[in-house]
């Protein structure tokens, strides 16, 4: 069903941890291509510091050259709140024979019941949860009973079927967080060998975490 990975987020901005988590899925899960969403305007979150457009060009910056990385800005051209469900929907529309796979943290996982709609994501799409150590999938409640009707060991299970199936994926951590970089380069700091030196010229060049330019 030549399978497409998403994965969405603020990318404020994107960073090793991101591109080495949808690397690793992307080569695992044989998927031909992972679609990065850059948010236009998360409901569920705080606003992004840095602007959509300069979110989405680092987003660009760091995954230009990389086989199979395609960058969607539909979220960040989008008027109002973007909600998953209905960028799936979107999707689906475009790609009505393809098997979709939303990606998600664990720690997303576990907040699902409060996302719009949710119940309606696996109509319209896989979802890849990538594990992070220190989470454990739920055994009980709504999520629960979701794995224990949709999970799946199988990756073919995403290739064969359109959408409806619950993967969970372990991929290795690396200790960077969005937030991190920002605190540290508001302090001044270099965020050099956290992220692709393409995203740091940018950083750097629109000076969007600190008013302290990096030298």
């Amino acid at each position: 069903m030549n399978p497409m990975g998403i994965f969405g987020g603020t990318f404020d901005p994107i960073h090793y941890g991101h591109l080495r988590t949808a690397f690793e899925l992307q080569q695992a899960l044989r998927l031909n291509e992972i679609r990065f969403l850059p948010a236009g305007n998360p409901p569920h979150r705080d606003q992004p510091i840095a602007t959509a457009q300069l979110r989405l060009e680092m987003v660009r910056a760091a995954t230009q050259g990389q086989a199979g990385f395609v960058v969607d800005d539909r979220e960040v051209r989008k008027i109002g709140p973007c909600y998953s469900v209905e960028t799936l929907a979107e999707l689906r529309h475009e790609y009505p024979n393809r098997s979709i796979c939303l990606i998600v943290g664990m720690d997303a996982f576990l907040s699902l019941p409060k996302w719009y709609q949710w119940r309606e994501l696996l109509q319209l799409a896989h979802l890849v949860v990538a594990h992070r150590p220190g989470w454990r999938a739920p055994g009980m409640g709504p999520l629960g009973e979701l794995l224990v009707d949709r999970g799946t060991g199988r990756i073919n299970d995403l290739h064969e079927a359109r959408a409806g199936c619950i993967y969970i994926h372990a991929v290795t951590q690396l200790e960077i967080s969005s937030t991190d970089v920002r605190q540290l380069v508001a302090v001044g700091r270099d965020p050099r060998f956290l992220m692709p030196d393409a995203v740091r010229k940018l950083i750097i060049e629109a000076n969007c975490y600190t008013k302290t330019r990096i030298s």
